[in-house]
């Protein structure tokens, strides 16, 4: 018995240090500068909070801003912003820790993101702003709005994360459930995330869509090549660390003064019972669902997500 306890700690310092010596010898990618899905739209930067974030502003009308999904970047707007740039100047920003914004030491709590958003909106002096996010994108909106914040006016609110105790992820499927279980690990989630590959995480965000042709390879190529940013695996650590938090939300909901629209995709990680308790908390909200829709919405179902968006946004 002693034996075999020796080789397995000896097989699990082994994989300790190869994960290490991986994550050392990776090449951190150069932030680009230019969108590959929209070359003439201008990558720009602002400091909030003492970090920079990235974004970008087009088209022309009221104020759109467009909140991401956790992990991801604001390019999951690839499909949607062409669709709503004509109706709307349209906001879309990487919070920190994501994308190509700064990698703060810091817990990444929803406070973290309520706080990078609203430093937003107020650097860049917007009023009567709809807030239209997916996922904890979706939940960041309504805690602004349950803040009374002047600057936002109406919210759409795409298959807001605030269920599951923060393990909705592990919902897509079992490569995701595997990965989400053993990132709550301590030591065991640094190692997981240090031999991150390209494989494995395409396979977790195929279960984030109804069809998984709708990823297309430029988006994956740039999710994963954000990821090998220093740093940024342990940004989404603590994240998925914190992610029981974002069930707390639904305490604020009924503060909410603005109008309200959540979209949910048919096949969202989201359960009936969970969203009826969600728009049920929320003052005169209203809720659609989209057929053949998973929880990246903005990704399998865009045109339809833009009508929704773009009919709220008149009434």
């Amino acid at each position: 018995m002693t034996t075999v306890v020796l080789i397995a700690i000896g097989v699990l310092i082994s994989v300790v240090c190869a994960g290490i010596i991986a994550e050392a010898l990776r090449i951190a990618p150069k932030p680009p500068e230019k969108l590959y899905w929209a070359p003439n739209i201008a990558i720009r930067e602002v400091e909030i909070d003492g970090n920079r974030i990235r974004y970008i502003k087009t088209g022309s009308g009221p104020n759109l801003v467009l909140l991401h999904t956790l992990r991801t970047q604001l390019d999951i707007f690839e499909k949607l912003v062409p669709l709503l740039e004509e109706s709307f100047t349209v906001y879309a920003l990487d919070y920190p820790g994501h994308g190509f914004s700064d990698i703060p030491q810091t817990d990444y709590r929803p406070e973290l993101f309520v706080s990078a958003v609203e430093g937003f909106l107020d650097k860049l002096g917007l009023t009567d702003v709809t807030l239209a996010g997916i996922s904890i994108g979706g939940v960041i909106p309504l805690l602004i709005a349950a803040e009374q914040n002047p600057r936002v006016n109406r919210v759409v609110a795409i298959n807001p994360y605030d269920y599951g105790q923060g393990s909705g992820l592990a919902r897509a499927n079992a490569v995701a459930a595997l990965i989400v279980t053993l990132g709550k690990v301590p030591v065991v989630g640094e190692t997981v995330m240090r031999l991150r590959n390209a494989m494995v995480e395409r396979r977790i965000l195929e279960g984030g869509v109804a069809d998984r042709a709708t990823l297309t390879p430029e988006f994956l190529a740039m999710s994963y090549a954000s990821g090998l940013r220093r740093g940024h695996y342990r940004a989404f650590l603590n994240l998925l660390r914190h992610a029981h938090l974002w069930d707390e939300a639904r305490r604020r909901y009924g503060e909410i003064g603005v109008p309200v629209l959540v979209v949910y995709g048919e096949e969202d990680w989201s359960r009936p019972e969970e969203r009826q308790r969600t728009v049920a908390a929320i003052p005169g909200a209203r809720m659609e669902t989209v057929q053949r829709g998973g929880h990246f919405l903005s990704l399998d179902q865009p045109k339809r997500l833009a009508e929704l968006i773009t009919a709220f946004a008149r009434t």
